[in-house]
């Protein structure tokens, strides 16, 4: 994977849009910052604790990022990283951001 491609997974969900923050891309719905492109070769998914543990344990291309002593994001390294997985990582980042009025069917049933 590269930038423009990770780019182009985030930017495909439902409102998403791209606004800078501090100097990098970020990935926002309803205001909200789902993922940053921190550079080109690395795109950060804020995740909660549980979902960033899950993707680093389960992915080597995943690593924690911290902010200060705050467990915030994973760490992607695109150059390796699954596609699939990270249009998984983006969509669950996504909807812990999005208002409840774009909750699409496919995660309502998988919350029941």
């Amino acid at each position: 994977m590269n930038a423009h491609e990770a780019r182009r997974l985030a930017l495909s969900l439902p409102e998403a849009a791209e606004q800078d923050h501090h100097g990098r891309p970020s990935f926002r719905v309803a205001g909200k910052i789902f993922a940053t492109l921190w550079d080109e070769g690395h795109m950060n998914v804020m995740l909660d604790e549980p979902g960033i543990l899950t993707a680093v344990e389960g992915h080597t291309w995943c690593a924690e990022r911290w902010w200060g002593k705050r467990l915030a994001a994973v760490e992607v390294d695109l150059e390796t990283a699954d596609p699939t997985v990270l249009a998984e990582l983006l969509a669950d980042a996504w909807e812990g951001k999005a208002p409840k009025r774009l909750s699409r069917p496919s995660q309502e049933a998988r919350r029941a």
